[in-house]
């Protein structure tokens, strides 16, 4: 017999679920209780508010991806190289191939005040360490650009999770083998990366 999971797992589930079949806002905290099958008390008692239960469902997936993330970072030393910073930005995430994550993901993206609330409360000390190493890396990049060109391979991989099926349909382009993908999209962002700056 599967042993039940306890209560606040059960809501983080349900909430993941819904909120990526739904979106943030077409969900209400009675749909959770629902799906989880536990009563609005145990939401309140366990997270507060929606925004919280929000933030907990979303962090519950990024900080074993950003921990990983940072892990890979350090593991390449003081001097990395691009392909290193790279492959160490986006391999955890394009690693895991779960339709709910990229659901999950996809309501990020297209929910400006999610967003930015878990950036500035969790991915903005991650994106200065990748900005740091891409400093070392590529001194001659201006800060600015190093940040212009961390956001575009952000964009790519965040494209590639989230958009694998719809590109699978559209093009015959196979998501699948995750390795290969990874591979494709470090020699693609290096390059990007070592191009001159331009105006």
């Amino acid at each position: 017999m599967t042993p039940r999971l306890d209560t606040k797992t059960r809501i983080l589930d349900a909430a993941e679920k819904l909120f990526g079949e739904k979106g943030f806002d077409a969900t209400s905290l009675r749909d959770i209780t629902a799906e989880a099958d536990v009563n609005l008390a145990a939401v309140n008692y366990h997270f507060q508010s929606k925004d919280s239960l929000i933030d907990a469902a979303i962090l519950r997936r990024a900080e074993p991806i950003n921990s990983k993330r940072i892990a890979m970072l350090e593991a390449a030393g003081p001097h990395p190289t691009v392909e290193q910073i790279v492959e160490a930005f986006v391999a955890p995430i394009l690693e895991h191939d779960e339709e709910s994550m990229a659901m999950m993901m996809a309501r990020v993206l297209s929910s400006p005040d999610v967003i930015q609330r878990v950036f500035r409360g969790t991915m903005q000390t991650l994106a200065d360490r990748f900005l740091d190493a891409l400093g070392v890396a590529l001194p001659e990049l201006s800060p600015r650009e190093r940040m212009w060109r961390l956001h575009f391979i952000g964009g790519a991989a965040a494209h590639a999770v989230t958009r694998g099926p719809m590109l699978r349909e559209l093009f015959g382009l196979d998501f699948r083998d995750r390795k290969l993908l990874i591979a494709r999209l470090v020699r693609f962002a290096a390059a990007g990366l070592r191009a001159p700056e331009g105006r």
